[in-house]
């Protein structure tokens, strides 16, 4: 990037050669207006987090300490806030990334931050301060985005796999350089931590994978990443028997795991049957009177591991397994099956709210102590969500595991990178719900002034002033370069 004094050169040098017809432009307004924007356009952002996210996975596979994280982000400003605090706690934006969910796009194209070292930098001019001014202006030109890696989940692609490509178009000309999508059928979609799941055939979902990749390769995104999940774990059902034309291909791998009746004779076969040959025998595969055919029960970790191996052998990038449990041991045990042949398999992985994460952690550590032979009748495993565990030594070591987790994930499950998909959808749920409580209670006023802006204040959270977030300060800016009213900024004299 070319440093503010020179932009100001430049743009100068540009501004005379125009005869006079520009003299209302000021150069230095313009480079300031260029200074805040580094990207104009989503593919800008998603070429240039592509990259990023490439190497942090390299990094991944060379430390399996360095694994990543992110918020799901339900709302551009959720996502907003969630940079700006991360900026403020740990002086960088590099500790994590957006996860999206329910929403379009969220480019976070304006930093904030440069636009504060531009008023500090008036400050500094007007003080005298060359000292200062010389430090500001450096840290202009050295500023950090606050543009992060996007992954945006576009659940099944919402139709076929032509839906699939246009509205991953979509998300990648939003600044998306992350495409997540699962082998569920688009029209029987369900949450992945509810019952009736129905997936697709191999080739169905491999299709949809081709499509992404066709999405980001026309848009100029050849660093473009797609994360293929499985939902198999979960899911007892089937919208179609797969294609299959000998022994041991694909398709013939993926009704191996139908349920069925085998077929001793025609006379076991009724009107409107399908029959197929599965290990060498004909069998009457279980059909609902929907239509979905049934698999097999206890067949759905080895129908994860083959779905992983064949997404990351037709183009995925990296892989999600939508489990009922957050459980290392259980990750582990299906990772190191598809890494036997898939060695670099990667996770993404979905620290769900779904997951009842107290009782959960709790019941594994129950667990744990009773395989030992250790003394665990002072506990109830199926009452262990109490408050009453809230301070004894299982829950407080269970507390202690949930804090792990994910270090732990990371370095023997192979997740590189570890997601909650709608957390803050449940914190304004919940913060929503501690304010109506005492606003509309005896407390009114107070309910918002103690529990809201007191706290905000005082934790210096940057929507005391809600009118910069919704970016006042700079149309305010603009009203001055736009209607040249008399510059305010001694700098810029």
């Amino acid at each position: 990037m070319t440093g503010l004094l020179e932009e100001i050169k430049a743009l100068a040098q540009l501004r005379e050669a125009q005869g006079g017809k520009w003299d209302n432009i000021k150069p230095e307004y313009a480079a300031r207006m260029r200074a805040q924007n580094r990207f104009h356009t989503g593919l800008d952002i998603a070429r240039y987090t592509a990259k990023i996210m490439r190497e942090d996975m390299a990094a991944y596979d060379a430390d399996t300490s360095k694994y990543t994280q992110s918020l799901g982000c339900w709302h551009g400003f959720i996502g907003q806030q969630k940079m700006l605090s991360i900026k403020k706690h740990f002086g960088t934006t590099w500790v994590s990334w957006l996860s999206i969910w329910l929403i379009s796009s969220c480019s976070l194209v304006l930093s904030p931050a440069s636009l504060a070292s531009f008023r500090a930098l008036d400050d500094a001019k007007e003080a005298g301060d060359k000292t200062k001014e010389q430090e500001l202006i450096s840290q202009i030109d050295n500023h950090e985005t606050h543009v992060v890696p996007i992954i945006a989940d576009i659940d099944a692609g919402f139709g076929n796999a032509e839906a699939t490509y246009l509205l991953a178009k979509k998300f990648i000309e939003a600044g998306a350089c992350c495409i997540q999508l699962e082998n569920q059928v688009s029209d029987e979609k369900q949450c992945g931590h509810q019952d009736g799941k129905v997936t697709v055939p191999h080739e169905d979902f491999i299709a949809k994978i081709n499509a992404v990749r066709y999405a980001f390769l026309e848009l100029g995104v050849e660093d473009g990443v797609i994360v293929a999940r499985t939902d198999s774990l979960g899911a007892g059902l089937t919208q179609k028997i797969a294609v299959t034309n000998e022994p041991g291909d694909l398709g013939d791998q993926y009704n191996s795991f139908l349920d069925g009746d085998v077929i001793e004779n025609a006379s076991d076969i009724n009107n409107g049957d399908v029959v197929i040959k599965q290990n060498g025998k004909l069998v009457k595969p279980k059909r609902l009177a929907s239509g979905l055919y049934q698999f097999k029960p206890g067949t759905g970790e080895d129908r994860v591991v083959l779905d992983c191996i064949t997404s990351l052998q037709n183009g995925a990038d990296l892989l999600w397994i939508e489990t009922e449990k957050p459980h290392v041991g259980q990750i582990a045990a299906m990772v190191n099956r598809i890494r036997e042949v898939c060695p670099d398999a990667k996770l993404v992985y979905n620290n769900s709210p779904s997951f009842n994460w107290t009782l959960n952690f709790r019941q594994q550590v129950f667990d744990a102590w009773e395989k030992e032979g250790k003394d665990v009748s002072a506990y109830e495993r199926d009452k262990l969500m109490g408050i009453e565990y809230d301070n004894t030594e299982l829950g407080q070591l269970a507390d202690e595991w949930t804090r792990n987790f994910q270090r732990d994930g990371a370095r023997e499950a192979g997740i590189f990178h570890h997601l909650i998909t709608l957390p803050t959808y449940h914190t304004a749920a919940l913060s929503t719900d501690n304010l109506a409580k005492g606003y509309f209670g005896d407390d009114g006023m107070l309910a918002y002034v103690k529990k809201v802006q007191r706290e905000e204040i005082r934790q210096g959270i940057a929507t005391v002033r809600h009118q910069d977030m919704a970016g006042s300060n700079i149309g305010d800016d603009h009203k001055e370069f736009f209607h040249g009213y008399p510059v305010t900024t001694g700098w810029l004299k």
